[in-house]
Formats: structure tokens, sequence, C-alpha cells
């Protein structure tokens, strides 16, 4: 939606060294930007991305200001700024109201009328869809779930069942929430399975990426409070509780009955393991697996990087001998200390 840069500027309270006048219509990187979009330099990496650009605008720091050859648009947090005008110039799709031909609804359930129900949707048995909501081609919503306001499932979304979303919300394909969780006893006689009889309540302004799973709980519930970023491809276990503004990233793990505190960040393929409990504030590095308590804030990293094959084989034989390396040190230690006795 074409918008000019005194109005975005006047929007979100920045200040504009430029022509007012200019009409943005998209948003681009720096070196693709054309003279109708607006870009945003928000890392140094980039900075020499900057001279050539064709924006009609960029978003900077202050300190950056000098060194734009277009209009500049300055803010403390580049990225964020970002983020703010390109919902309004992009803002996502808006659905008509109604009902496909296709769309299968229960009688016990209830569908706000401004809602939009695309090809081949189910709805269940007691389930309730809120204003505005968009339910995409092919997503199932089971008994028993609350989905509030302007909610977006974008396609082949399921919700098992007992699933309870609050407003805002963003569910890409594939994702499915209220599964049964891994909950088996062994026997004897092999494997019983244990009736996972909780469901997943989940905040306002969460969004869940591309084929990314919530158990629902074994008892109690399953809970993603607000404003939670969960990625493509992620796994988080039955009874698991992660706490406000928390990100994870994709192929995140997160075993059952642990608690994740408010605004912690997952980089890739990290996780953690069952029944822990990680305070507020917590980074965990690609590939880190956490397996105990983590009561103090900060960075927590456990990797190992890649390395030529050959180099990582003479590592791994030196790894294997550490356990005999170490007795070797004890008998040392203990033959030194009868010495000076």
């Amino acid at each position: 939606m074409p918008i000019s840069l005194g109005e975005l500027a006047t929007q979100f309270g920045c200040e504009l060294i430029g022509d007012p006048d200019v009409l943005v219509g998209g948003v681009a990187s720096l070196p693709n930007a054309g003279p109708d979009s607006l870009s945003f330099l928000a890392g140094a990496a980039y900075k020499k991305q900057l001279s050539s650009t064709k924006a009609a605008a960029v978003i900077l720091s202050a300190g950056d200001a000098d060194e734009s050859p277009v209009a500049a648009i300055l803010h403390d947090d580049p990225y964020a700024c970002y983020a703010r005008m390109a919902a309004v110039i992009c803002p996502p799709p808006i659905y008509k109201p109604g009902v496909h031909a296709s769309a299968v609804v229960a009688s016990s359930a209830t569908v706000a009328d401004s809602a939009h129900l695309a090809a081949n949707v189910v709805i269940d048995e007691r389930s309730s869809v809120g204003e505005n909501v968009y339910l995409g081609p092919g997503t199932v919503i089971g008994p028993d779930c609350i989905i509030g306001d302007d909610c977006r499932f974008i396609a082949n979304v399921t919700l098992a069942r007992s699933v309870e979303i609050g407003d805002r919300g963003v569910f890409h394909p594939g994702a499915v929430i209220g599964a049964d969780g891994f909950g088996n006893a062994m026997t004897p006689d092999g494997w019983i399975k244990v009736p996972q009889l909780g469901g997943v309540r989940i905040g306002n302004d969460v969004e869940i990426g591309a084929n990314t799973t919530v158990d629902c709980g074994a008892l109690d519930d399953t809970i993603i409070e607000d404003g939670v970023r969960i990625d493509n491809l992620c796994m988080i276990g039955h009874n698991v509780h992660v706490g406000a503004h928390t990100a994870m990233a994709a192929m995140v793990g997160i075993a059952g009955s642990t608690v994740i505190g408010k605004r912690c960040m997952f980089a890739g393929r990290g996780g953690a393991v069952g029944h822990i409990t990680v305070c507020d504030d917590v980074t965990v590095a690609a590939m880190t697996f956490l397996s105990k308590d983590v009561t103090t804030p900060g960075t927590y990293a456990a990797s190992f990087p890649a390395d030529d094959a050959r180099s990582w084989s003479k590592q791994l034989a030196r790894f294997r001998r550490l356990g005999k390396l170490i007795e070797r040190v004890t008998k040392l230690e203990k033959g030194g200390e009868s010495s000076s006795d």
C-alpha cells in the first residue's frame, strides 16, 4: 500500500532526512531496492551495500545517516522500526467473511460471522472460532477448541483437541497442536500407553512455524505464553511451559514437563531435557542442549563445530583415551601424596 515517507516517519515517531512526499509501495534489501522501495541498515556487515542502494529511503541509526545516498529515516533500532513499517506497507491479505462449500462445521461449533473458512476446513464439536479468523485450506479444528480473534491458520494446520488460543495468533502450514505426548509405561509384556488427558493453552500474539508440533499435556495443560515465537520443525513436549516472548529457531526440541522462562532464546537445534527449569533471559546457542536447571540469566553454549574429517578423527581418538589418562594422573597424584608423607 503506497504511503509517503512523511507519513511513515510521523506514524512511528522517526526523524526523516529527505523529501516527505516521496511514496514507497514495497520493501527490499539494500542491493535490490528500487526507487519506490523502503530498505534498512541494521548491521555493520551490510554497511558496504549502503553507498550503492537505489532505495527511496533507508531506515538506519543516526550515526550512519551521513553515509546514506538516499533519504534516511532515523531510529535507534532500525530492524524493529523496519518490521513495523513493513507491516504497514505490506499488510497481510484481507479475506472476505464466508464459509467455503466444502467446509464441514459441526452443529455444536460456533463460528463468528466475520471469519473466513477456506476449502476443506473441518471444525469439530463444541469448538469456537473468533472474529476475523482465517482458517486456510485443509485446516482441522478438533473438538473443544477455542480460537480467539484475528488469528491466521495459513493451511493444513491441525488442532487435535482441547486447544485454547488467544488473539492474533499465526500458525503456518503443517503445524500440529494438541496431539498426544510421548507417554508410555514399560511392563514385562511391553509398553502401555499412558492416556494424554490435558490440553494446550496458547496466549496472544503467538506465531508457530511450519511442521512444528506442540503436544497436549498428560494431565495438566501444555502452556505457551503471550508473544512466543516458534520456528519451523520444532518439537514442544507434553506439559512444557514456555514463558512470554521466548523465541525458538528451527529444530529446537523441548522435552516434557520442562519450564522455560520469559524472553529466552534458543538457536537452531538447541533444546532441553525434560523436567528441568530454565530461568528468564537465557540464550541457548546452536546445537546446545540443556541437561539441568538453569538459574542464572546469560548465554549457554556446548557444541562441536564442524572440522575436516581427518582432524575430527584424531580428536575423537584423543577423547576416547581421556579415561585412561585421568586414571594415570590420579595414580601419579596419589603417589606424590604418599612420597610427601
